[in-house]
């Protein structure tokens, strides 16, 4: 376990980043799809328990993790990948939807995915925007990301870019099982910071319930600490149910 840098003396898993008590990761379901995903984490965000970015790399198989610092920045060499076109997404982009369908003899793209803050992504694409090709997505509606406010209306959390891009590029399954995955770690998140009742509220709008009933249940029960006798560890869970 290891110790949280936002509260200090609060133990973490080193899986899911939460307190063991709302600890997640016998929930953690593997997504795949073929869409190649980087996520470049800034070096200030790769430490938030609160970050989605890190989310996606212990979730998207394949998807890989770069930390951004400033005075030893990634390099273009150590994220594209062979045969693909770089796509970085970023709202001063082209709209992904002139982009698509891609031309049979046109290169898959990669997606790089930038985590940060509005300054932190601002501060990241002034060292790559010269890698690849600038996408913007058409996101709409409210984000489900209630762990912090953002500092504008159309700004939606790493997480929730990555299901819009896995949507645009017509993975509408994994799209959804990530999307699952994204609302039980803020839904978890905040029964952790205390917010009862802005979690109960969080899952009116989500199928959480109907995908993970048993780890709900169970994860909210009121449980002694597991080195206790008589108290073991929450265990696995079965997959959730298929949502149509």
């Amino acid at each position: 376990m290891a110790r949280s840098v936002i509260l200090a003396g609060t133990i973490r898993c080193d899986g899911c980043c939460l307190p063991p008590r709302w600890c997640l990761c016998a929930a953690l379901r593997p997504v795949v799809s073929p869409v190649a995903v980087d996520v470049l984490i800034h070096r200030r965000e790769n430490w938030r328990p609160t970050s989605t970015g890190k989310l996606v790399a212990r979730t998207l198989q394949g998807s890989r993790t770069h930390v951004y610092q400033r005075v030893d920045p990634p390099t273009l060499e150590a994220i594209a990948r062979p045969d693909r076109e770089l796509w970085i997404l970023h709202p001063e982009g082209e709209p992904v939807e002139n982009l698509l369908p891609r031309p049979a003899d046109q290169p898959a793209p990669q997606v790089l995915l930038l985590d940060g803050n509005w300054g932190q992504a601002g501060e990241m694409l002034r060292a790559v925007q010269s890698w690849g090709r600038l996408v913007r997505l058409s996101q709409t509606g409210a984000s489900r990301y209630w762990l912090r406010s953002q500092e504008r209306l159309d700004q939606f959390s790493t997480a929730e870019a990555l299901i819009a891009v896995l949507q645009s590029l017509g993975d509408m399954e994994a799209a959804a099982q990530f999307g699952l995955q994204f609302e039980l770690h803020v839904y978890a998140t905040l029964r952790a910071r205390g917010h009862k009742e802005g979690a109960e509220a969080y899952l009116k709008g989500s199928r959480l319930p109907e995908a993970f009933p048993e780890f709900l249940t169970q994860l909210n029960e009121r449980r002694r600490n597991p080195s206790e006798p008589g108290i073991s560890r929450m265990g696995p869970y079965p997959q959730p149910e298929r949502l149509n």
